[in-house]
């Protein structure tokens, strides 16, 4: 069992190169990647979706990619002169304009816009792909590192409400005979009040059966009883049980709903109280199941 949430970080260092992918995972119904990537590196998306598809099925996972060049071999002081001199005549004009002589020094020369330039060499896209399909299955693997250990943690909190809907299944499995038993006492009081007189068997009987027959939750415990043993072999399986999990949660609570509607009886009602929290319980938990 895994979990959906998590993160992870890888930085690679190679030559001029150096590029860090960050992923950040949350719940989702399917798998959705959202890569927030400058222009000049968008052709590295592609790469990193292929990383995480490969060992991810499904959540939402935001990705950050940064890409740095680290060596200065390839960068050129590049300086247009004729601005620079443009420049110049332009401060000699105002300085004769005004009746000055000072003009603007080097240093304030060079810092005006366009004068100098640094430039870098083009960007090796081949040699940065490649970096960055390692960085990104770093990244990847950390993530799915931390989504196991979170799914340890997530399997220990479901199967102690698992087994605690198992013992609340016991309890009305238990109390349901008696709801019938408890039913014939109060019908043969109330009859014997209303005529005075010993109640016939035979009516008793039907009415009882009647009774019976609509407050029988002997399918339901057993549906109930069937999906509680599915989800506990889920709790040993691998890849994607998500989906399964929470449609086995909606069953139990279907089945949970309709033995409370059945059972005429104040005791089951409050197990059923019980059994219906468990499964809320389990279900915000398996929302976070991959």
């Amino acid at each position: 069992m895994r979990s959906m949430t998590g993160c992870g970080r890888c930085q690679m260092l190679r030559e001029d190169w150096e590029i860090t992918v960050e992923l950040k995972a949350v719940n989702h119904r399917f798998l959705d990647i959202s890569c927030r990537l400058p222009r000049s590196i968008a052709f590295l998306e592609e790469t990193v979706r292929q990383s995480i598809s490969a060992q991810m099925k499904r959540g939402h996972v935001d990705v950050f990619i940064t890409v740095r060049r680290v060596g200065d071999s390839n960068r050129q002081v590049q300086v247009d002169a004729a601005l620079a001199k443009s420049y110049m005549d332009a401060a000699q004009a105002v300085a004769a304009a005004i009746g000055k002589a000072s003009l603007p020094a080097v240093t304030d020369v060079m810092r005006m816009e366009g004068v100098v330039t640094l430039t870098e060499a083009d960007m090796d896209d081949e040699a940065v792909t490649a970096l960055c399909r390692e960085a990104a299955d770093g990244a990847v693997s950390q993530l799915c590192d931390m989504r196991d250990k979170e799914g340890v943690n997530l399997r220990a909190d479901l199967s102690a409400h698992l087994e605690a809907a198992a013992a609340l299944r016991e309890k009305i499995l238990l109390r349901a005979p008696g709801v019938v038993e408890d039913y014939r006492t109060r019908l043969q009081q109330k009859l014997s009040q209303m005529i005075n007189d010993a109640v016939e068997p035979q009516r008793l009987a039907q009415e009882v059966a009647i009774m019976a027959d609509r407050c029988a939750i002997d399918e339901e415990l057993s549906r109930l009883d069937s999906h509680i043993g599915q989800m506990r072999k889920f709790f040993g399986a691998k890849g994607e049980i998500g989906k399964k999990m929470d449609f086995l949660i909606q069953e139990m609570n279907r089945e949970a709903n309709t033995i409370g509607s059945k059972a005429s009886d104040a005791q089951i009602a409050q197990y059923v109280v019980d059994l219906k929290s468990e499964i809320e319980k389990m279900r915000e938990q398996v929302q976070n199941v991959e």
